[in-house]
């Protein structure tokens, strides 16, 4: 097959700028809403791009789990992402519904959540999902899989003797932006793209980008 040759037109939606929440994360929230109503795989399946330690791009997909003053997602402090944003606390985060021809771009700052917040999400997962969490050394390279399914037979026999709580490596990252783009294929790949950019720390001012 000639990839060159693959397009889509992009006939769904427009976007009006003057039509948009004032806030990106009220904005975010309501196209994520329909993406779940449209039954868009994967809704909240984003991808997770960070600064290695030589300078590098690097990223990932993971799930968004949270939207309050920012977007929130978790994982091992001690995975490839974790160090690097212990190194360089930045991170650019893109969501892509193809079933609604949308894509969002955001860029910001990154912290941890809190403690309680970070139990709670871990004590909502499945049993299995919080076994793993203790058992998996991620990121770290492993002889083969038998190691890591040995590992989970460990965890799950000493939990069977006491309770269940969050790993002291494990918890959430917030994802706190700056700048946000929302994107709608349009016709003849003149697309909308709006962003929104926070001026004086409070204050969201949107415009209009060429596609």
């Amino acid at each position: 097959m000639d990839i060159a040759s693959i397009r889509t037109e992009y006939l769904l939606k427009s976007l009006d700028v003057n039509k948009l929440e004032l806030s990106p994360l009220d904005q975010f929230q309501i196209w994520l809403d329909e993406a779940i109503s449209a039954k868009v795989n994967e809704p909240n399946a984003m991808n997770v791009a960070t600064v290695s330690a030589e300078n590098r791009p690097s990223a990932r997909i993971v799930l968004l789990k949270g939207i309050d003053s920012g977007f929130v997602f978790y994982t091992n402090y001690a995975s490839n992402k974790g160090l690097e944003l212990a190194q360089n606390n930045v991170a650019a985060l893109t969501f892509f519904w193809p079933e609604l021809q949308r894509q969002v771009r955001i860029e910001g700052k990154v912290e941890k959540v809190s403690e309680a917040l970070s139990d709670q999400y871990f004590l909502s997962r499945p049993k299995g999902s919080q076994i793993g969490a203790w058992a998996s050394p991620q990121s770290q390279q492993i002889p083969d899989r038998n190691f890591l399914e040995s590992e989970e037979k460990k965890m799950l026999e000493r939990f069977a003797h006491e309770p269940l709580s969050r790993p002291p490596h494990w918890g959430g990252y917030r994802v706190v932006p700056d700048r946000v783009e929302f994107w709608q294929g349009r016709q003849s790949r003149l697309h909308d793209r709006i962003v929104y950019t926070l001026e004086n720390t409070e204050n969201w001012v949107k415009n209009r980008l060429a596609p």
